[in-house]
């Protein structure tokens, strides 16, 4: 009987060894409180998620840095936020169909777990950390390569100031477990034509950043690229309480 995994394997173009690894990568936790779990030991693919994450960071930087010798550290760390974020996995993992071979238990299936964000992006995590444990870094840097950073020339083509900040920034903050980021507009200033607006975006009570642009919206996300640099710098330092 053919497994109901080789679609998937034909879709990324990998064949697991281990098809437990495969398995286990797409089972949810809710499946194991539903006891409908398919992998003999219980194991959901939280802790792969964990490796995951770690493996495409490191590939998604050596990627960059390749790609863009010239580019400044925080021109990096914005495109490096852009590609590991939730919304970027979200989407390459519905360009595979990932979601149709997730093992979900009731619950989540019936709340429209196959199609749910996080869900995915963990998902694609596990997956990337289930191929690095079958045959090492290369097959899973090839499937990063291939299904994560498809689009990376366009990251220099389209320009950084087209990512949009407040994005990257809010997901930037759930993922350190800090306050969500708010904006004010603090002024205006200059004719009804050409007016300049100053916005100041907050995170917690200690970080803040200011900028100007010629509406609230272009302000707005140029505060956040700034809060964006600054919350780089204070991980880099340890000082991101």
């Amino acid at each position: 009987m053919e497994s109901p995994w080789v679609g998937l394997e034909e879709l990324i173009g990998y064949s697991f060894a281990n098809k437990e690894l495969l398995v286990r990568a797409l089972t949810h936790r809710s499946s194991i409180s539903d006891k409908a779990t398919v992998i003999p030991d219980g194991l959901d693919n939280e802790p792969l998620e964990f490796l995951g994450d770690a493996v495409l960071g490191f590939v998604v930087s050596e990627a960059l840095l390749r790609k863009f010798p010239a580019a400044r550290e925080g021109q990096l760390s914005q495109w490096k936020s852009h590609l590991v974020s939730a919304t970027h996995l979200h989407q390459c993992a519905l360009a595979i169909s990932l979601g149709d071979y997730l093992v979900l238990g009731k619950g989540e299936e019936r709340n429209g777990g196959r199609e749910r964000k996080t869900l995915l992006a963990n998902a694609i995590e596990a997956l990337i950390a289930a191929i690095h444990l079958d045959r090492g870094l290369a097959p899973a840097q090839e499937f990063i390569e291939r299904r994560v950073l498809s689009g990376l020339g366009h990251l220099a083509d389209d320009g950084i100031e087209l990512l949009n900040h407040k994005s990257v920034l809010q997901e930037r903050t759930q993922a350190l477990g800090l306050p969500a980021p708010r904006y004010a507009t603090v002024s205006s200033a200059g004719p009804q034509h050409a007016r300049i607006f100053t916005v100041e975006a907050r995170v917690g009570e200690r970080l803040t950043s200011r900028a100007n642009g010629s509406s609230k919206k272009s302000a707005s996300q140029h505060a956040a690229e700034l809060m964006i640099q600054k919350l780089n710098e204070a991980v880099e330092s340890g000082d991101e309480d």
